[in-house]
């Protein structure tokens, strides 16, 4: 097969080819219209850079690392698709790596893994602890994600976690749900977002007035389905009286439509059931699930800015941004009259 060349690049987007190399190194003055034209053209005809080349003339690759804690998690999955769209309007592209929330595997990322590969990093730590971050050489551009506490050295993107769980909560309550569920609490979980979101839902709960009760905060061994499901099963078995229940994530929330239909229980006249990060799998879920969904293109599109800043050359102490979060109310949770209990 005939090599592609930034000449047949510049032929089929009609502009010249010193635009093309202009969109190829990343050049800042490149219009968005003008980088989206060109990248057309690059996807179509498949040309691929030499990255040798590039590095020699800019000191850049055009390559950028995202690490995820689970690249088949339905969150994560539709997180990477979006960044991957947001790096290409920019002229990157994108190393995924899976760390599986490995110690290891993390440090390794940050460590030396990346050097002269990638431009920049944009990672979601678990096990990492704040200050594990802050040691770590800073020679590579970083931009950080997740719930977990971040170093005042490292920019950081995430959504108010406990904002978006007290407005699950909020639309339970002016449904006339009065004994509101979480699910779940894990045993041993280091992720840090489920302590953000039950704080939430406490916090709903003592916004309205509404008693806590430790009895409807559900745990679970691990972060499947099949154990959230469990969880809810041991409740009901328990004859524990519960008409809405908050998820941590799709997962549980399937889970426990699971659970709730086997136990002859209607959704939602019975137990209306909110999940969260609004993923492919509550929407195709039956019924469909309403869900709390952290806006992930605003998500990819922040962490891509800011991480481009920092290859452009951008020095100071670390950001930190919230991007927007909203309900995507559907058939599990529906808006309307509140039901009568």
């Amino acid at each position: 097969m005939k090599k592609v060349r930034l000449a047949d690049v510049a032929k089929v987007a009609g502009v010249s080819m010193k635009t093309v190399s202009n969109v190829v190194h990343n050049y800042p003055h490149v219009t968005p219209e003008m980088r989206r034209k060109v990248q057309l053209a690059i996807d179509e005809l498949g040309y691929k850079p030499n990255l040798t080349a590039r590095r020699l003339a800019t000191g850049k690759t055009g390559m950028i690392a995202l690490a995820i804690p689970e690249i088949d998690h339905p969150y994560f999955s539709e997180l990477s698709r979006y960044i991957a769209e947001e790096a290409s309007l920019r002229g990157y592209r994108v190393l995924v790596e899976q760390t599986l929330n490995n110690l290891a595997a993390e440090q390794a990322v940050l460590n030396d893994r990346e050097a002269g590969l990638v431009d920049g990093v944009i990672f979601h730590p678990v096990r990492m602890q704040s200050m594990d971050i802050a040691m770590l050489r800073r020679d590579v551009p970083l931009v950080l994600l997740g719930e977990s506490t971040m170093p005042v050295t490292a920019d950081h993107v995430m959504i108010d976690n406990v904002a978006a769980a007290r407005d699950g909560v909020r639309h339970l309550l002016a449904q006339g749900r009065r004994r509101i569920a979480f699910l779940g609490l894990v045993a041993g979980d280091i992720t840090g977002s489920t302590d953000q979101r039950l704080l939430g839902y406490q916090q709903g709960l003592l916004e309205a007035k509404m008693p806590l009760d430790p009895h409807l905060v559900f745990s679970a061994p691990d972060f499947s389905p099949e154990d959230s499901a469990e969880a809810v099963q041991r409740a009901l078995a328990s004859g524990i009286s519960f008409d809405g229940i908050i998820c941590r994530d799709d997962r549980f929330a399937t889970g426990a439509l699971h659970a709730l239909r086997n136990a002859g229980s209607r959704v939602p006249e019975d137990v209306a059931v909110v999940g969260w990060d609004d993923t492919e799998l509550g929407r195709w879920a039956a019924p469909s699930l309403t869900s709390i969904a952290p806006d992930k293109r605003e998500l990819a599109a922040t962490a891509l800015e800011m991480l481009g800043e920092r290859i452009d050359g951008l020095q100071g102490i670390g950001r930190h941004r919230i991007v927007s979060h909203s309900l995507s109310i559907r058939e599990s949770a529906p808006a309307g009259a509140p039901v009568l209990l």
